[in-house]
């Protein structure tokens, strides 16, 4: 632990700190171009100013006594970010006309019904309910635990790690900003069940923009419990195509993987299993969902790779000059 408090000057910016000002960037840029759309413009902006304060102050903590336990401190206003973040895309998306009746149209002529309703109808037990429950809501522990790893245990490894960990964040939700897919619990609720399990999916337009309510699931236990808690807290009709829940989890377990420490990896993969499942049991993802969740993940983490060893490289050719 003494190496985290010796006085260690390091240059630049972590890179999750430089692609969460892309980010930045970028959504100020959708911000002006939707600003009469949007409910609340002004604060969207306030919010970046608060972000830029944040990284800014831990940046200038580090300075005053550069070591890498301060160092480790500037990720965390970047990571804090994702929960500012998310609920945005939605603010994007509503702009748009929500395409749910396209994607359950899919589910219906790939597996000839509507997986999300009918695996929770299959699979009642409480046991299984909470299981599920149980990985869906380990997902962010998940996550916390590898970075957490990293920046303890493979320090030299977690520059790059939380680069492929943010930029695949963004690369999802880049794609929500653009492609409005509510996701079952959200669009069943609008056309109801019924219709549903019947292979009627009208589409729904901008209904979202004013309609934000969703299936309530039955509540069996603890976990349920807690699901249900962080949905009505930062849940949105948005995000649903694909998955982030299976495409960042999946990133988590490559870059778990990546460390070489086979307990962390192998210990998280049955809640990986069971997040992966719950995705669709909870009905919060249309099959199709997941299933390409899992590929973009694979894409995201192979592509977030070659960009940071390509920046890295020149980097490094840049400071030998």
């Amino acid at each position: 632990m003494k190496d985290y408090f010796r006085k260690d000057y390091e240059k630049g910016l972590w890179s999750m700190e430089s692609i969460t000002l892309i980010y930045m960037l970028f959504t100020t840029l959708l911000i002006a171009y939707y600003w009469q759309g949007l409910a609340d413009p002004t604060g969207m902006l306030v919010t970046r100013f608060v972000m830029l304060g944040a990284m800014a102050a831990a940046y200038g903590l580090y300075r005053l006594y550069p070591c890498r336990a301060l160092r480790i401190v500037r990720v965390f206003p970047p990571l804090l970010g994702l929960i500012f973040w998310y609920p945005e895309t939605y603010d994007f998306c509503s702009q748009l006309p929500y395409l749910d009746h396209v994607f359950a149209q899919i589910d219906q002529t790939l597996f000839g019904c509507q997986p999300a309703l009918v695996f929770n109808q299959i699979v009642t037990s409480t046991f299984w309910s909470e299981a599920f429950n149980m990985g869906y809501y380990a997902y962010y522990y998940m996550m916390g635990a590898t970075l957490i790893f990293y920046l303890l245990c493979r320090y030299r490894e977690a520059d790059r790690a939380g680069f492929i960990f943010l930029a695949s964040f963004f690369l999802f939700y880049v794609i929500y900003e653009f492609l409005p897919v509510a996701g079952p619990q959200y669009y069943f609720k609008a056309v109801g069940t019924e219709a549903a399990e019947t292979g009627v999916f009208p589409a729904v337009g901008y209904y979202f923009q004013t309609h934000t309510e969703m299936l309530m699931p039955e509540i069996k236990g603890i976990f349920s419990q807690l699901v249900l808690g962080a949905q009505e807290v930062g849940e949105r009709p948005t995000a649903a195509f694909p998955s982030s829940h299976v495409g960042m989890s999946t990133v988590t377990m490559l870059l778990a993987w990546q460390t070489k420490n086979k307990w962390l990896f192998w210990l998280m993969m049955p809640l990986y299993l069971l997040l992966c499942c719950a995705t669709v049991y909870i009905q919060a993802h249309y099959l199709i969902d997941s299933i390409c969740g899992f590929f973009a993940a694979v894409l995201f983490f192979w592509l977030t790779s070659q960009m940071y060893d390509l920046i890295h490289s020149r980097r490094m050719a840049n400071s030998k000059l």
